[in-house]
C-alpha cells in the first residue's frame, strides 16, 4: 500500500503522538497502530480552534470557498490511497468508497458555491425612520454570523461523507467555524489521510493551523472532554441513539449549554397503499429487498418497516421480498461491534411475542445476511420495542386490517428520518389522509421510491423529530446544514465601516 499511516493526531498543524496506542481492526489487510486520544489533546485542539476563530471567523466567503474547493482537490489527489485503506478498514467495496468520495468532494464544492452566492446569510435591513412619531426608528441590519469552534464526531457507516471532511465539517468550515474532529475508531487510517488533505489545503492558503484538528481514538473521556470544553460552541454527531443521547445530555449540562446536532437513526417505515399493492406487489417487494440489503443495511435511511393491508397482494409482496432477500449473500459489516448489535437486534425481534420469522440465515462475526419477520397491526401497536432500529439488513412487515389501522400505525411512530408512500392514482384519498401524520413524524416524505440515497441539494432535509435527530429544525445534509453553525446578529445604528463585510 502506498499510504502508510503515521498513526498520529493532527493538532493545530502538528502531527503528534498520544499516551499509548490502539490497533485498528480492518476487515482485510494489515492492522496499524494509532495514537490514543486524551483530554489533554482535546484541550490543545479546542484552544487552537478558538484562537483560529479570530481570523477564520472573520474571513470572507470567497476565502472560505477557496478552502473548501482546495480540500476537495486534495482529497481527489489521494483518491486511490483513500479507496485502498478505506476498503481494508471497513469492508465496503471499492465502488462504494469511490462513490462516497465523489459525494464528499461534491458537497464541499456545493457548499463553496452556496456561500459565495450569500443567500444563506438571510441579510435584512430596516432603514431608519427619523421622522416617525411618536418615536423615531433606528437603522437596523441583521446577518447570520459564525458561532465559534465546532466539534464533529466521525460516523462509522460513512468513513468519508459523514466523517473527517464530511457534511458536518464542510458545513462548519463554510460557516466560518474551526473544527475539531473526533475520529471514529472503525476507520482511523481513512481519517488520517483525509486530515492530511485538509491540512495541505490549509497550508497552501496560509490559514491559522487551529482551523482544523483530528483527535483519534480514546475512551469515553475524550468525547466527554470535547463536548464539555468551554471553547466548543456546537457539536455535530451521527451515530447510535445511546451514544448520541449521552453526549446531548452532557452538552445540556454544561455551565454554558450548547446545541447538539445529533442524527441518531430511524426505521424509515414504508406504507404500501392498496391500489399500488394490487398492481405492483412483486415489483415493490423486490425493490424493498434491494434497498433493505444495500450496503448490508448500514444506512441510516434503511427502510426497515413495511406496512401493508392484509390480503392476497400482501402475501405476494412478502413472498417477493423473501425470495429476493434469500438470494442476498453474506456482506461484511463495518465493525465487530455493529455485527454484534445486529445479531442482538435480530434476537430481540425474533423473541417478541406475535412476531413470525419468515427468513432465517446466519450472521457470523462481521458477515451479515438478511432476516425477514412479520407481525400484525395489533402486535405492533402493543409493543413499542418493534419500532426500535436494528442497524443491518433486517426487515419487518406489519400487516394491518384496514386503512384505519394503517393510520393508527402511522400515528404510533416515533420521529423518523424518512417515511415513504407507495401509491397509485386510486390511493390518493388514503395518501392524503396519511400525509399530515407523516410530515409530523419525518424530515423527508417520499412517494414511490426508496429512501436509501440522500441527495446533497438545497432542498434536502436529513433529520426529523426525536429520536431521528436531536434538533428537528435543522438538517445534516444539504446547504441548509450550514445554518446550524450560524446565529443571527442585529446591528443598530452601527457605522458602515464597523459592520461585517457581508453587510457593507
Amino acid at each position: 500500500m502506498s499510504f502508510d499511516p503515521t498513526g498520529k493526531h493532527l493538532i493545530a498543524g502538528e502531527w503528534v503522538s498520544g499516551a499509548g496506542t490502539f490497533a485498528s481492526e480492518p476487515a482485510s489487510g494489515p492492522s496499524h497502530d494509532f495514537a490514543m486520544g486524551t483530554p489533554e489533546l482535546v484541550d490543545r485542539a479546542a484552544k487552537a480552534a478558538e484562537e483560529a476563530f479570530w481570523s477564520y471567523g472573520y474571513s470572507s466567503r470567497q476565502e472560505r470557498a477557496a478552502f473548501l474547493n482546495l480540500i476537495a482537490e486534495e482529497i481527489e489527489a489521494r483518491g486511490a490511497d483513500i479507496t485502498e485503506i478505506g476498503t481494508q478498514e471497513t469492508g465496503l467495496p471499492a465502488a462504494r468508497l469511490e462513490g462516497e468520495r465523489g459525494r464528499t468532494t461534491g458537497q464541499l464544492r456545493l457548499f463553496a458555491e452556496h456561500i459565495e452566492k450569500g443567500d444563506y446569510l438571510d441579510r435584512r435591513h430596516d432603514a431608519a425612520l427619523p421622522d416617525r412619531k411618536p418615536a423615531p426608528r433606528p437603522d437596523i441590519k441583521m446577518v447570520q454570523r459564525p458561532i465559534g469552534p465546532v466539534a464533529v464526531f466521525g460516523a462509522s457507516n460513512f468513513p468519508l461523507a459523514f466523517s473527517t471532511a464530511g457534511g458536518d465539517t464542510a458545513a462548519a468550515l463554510a460557516a466560518g467555524c474551526p473544527v475539531v474532529v473526533k475520529g471514529h475508531g472503525a476507520h482511523p487510517g481513512t481519517g488520517e489521510i483525509v486530515a492530511q488533505a485538509i491540512d495541505a489545503a490549509r497550508k497552501a492558503l496560509g490559514l491559522h493551523p487551529g482551523v482544523f484538528s483530528l483527535v483519534q481514538g480514546g475512551d469515553r473521556s475524550v468525547g466527554q472532554a470535547l463536548v464539555q470544553h468551554p471553547d466548543i460552541k456546537a457539536v455535530g454527531f451521527t451515530g447510535s441513539l445511546g451514544g448520541g443521547r449521552a453526549l446531548y445530555d452532557l452538552c445540556a449540562a454544561r455551565p454554558e449549554p450548547i446545541p447538539f446536532f445529533g442524527e441518531l437513526g430511524s426505521v424509515n417505515p414504508m406504507f404500501v397503499l392498496p391500489e399500488a399493492l394490487n398492481a405492483r406487489a412483486g415489483e415493490m417487494g423486490r425493490g424493498w429487498a434491494a434497498s433493505l440489503s444495500m450496503g448490508a443495511g448500514q444506512f441510516c435511511t434503511n427502510p426497515g418497516i413495511a406496512v401493508v393491508i392484509e390480503g392476497e397482494s400482501a402475501r405476494s409482496f412478502i413472498e417477493s421480498a423473501k425470495s429476493a432477500l434469500s438470494e442476498t449473500g453474506p456482506q461484511t459489516m463495518l465493525t465487530d461491534g455493529i455485527a454484534k448489535a445486529y445479531r442482538d437486534g435480530r434476537d430481540r425481534i425474533a423473541a417478541s411475542q406475535g412476531v413470525q420469522e419468515l427468513l432465517t440465515s446466519t450472521c457470523d462475526l462481521r458477515n451479515a445476511t438478511p432476516y425477514l419477520f412479520e407481525t400484525d397491526g395489533d402486535t405492533w401497536l402493543a409493543n413499542h420495542d418493534l419500532g426500535e432500529e436494528v442497524f443491518g439488513p433486517l426487515g419487518l412487515v406489519v400487516t394491518v386490517r384496514d386503512e384505519d389501522q394503517m393510520r393508527a400505525i402511522a400515528r404510533s411512530l416515533q420521529g423518523q428520518l424518512t417515511c415513504t408512500l407507495h401509491m397509485d392514482a386510486g390511493d390518493t384519498e388514503l395518501g392524503r389522509s396519511l400525509m399530515p401524520i407523516l410530515e409530523r413524524k419525518a424530515g423527508r416524505v417520499l412517494a414511490n421510491g426508496f429512501p436509501t440515497g440522500v441527495e446533497v441539494v438545497d432542498a434536502m432535509v436529513h433529520g426529523g423529530p426525536y429520536p431521528a435527530s436531536t434538533n428537528f429544525g435543522h438538517t445534516s445534509v444539504g446547504t441548509l446544514s450550514i445554518r446550524r453553525f450560524l446565529r443571527p446578529v442585529s446591528y443598530q445604528n452601527i457605522p458602515d465601516n464597523l459592520l461585517p463585510g457581508d453587510l457593507r
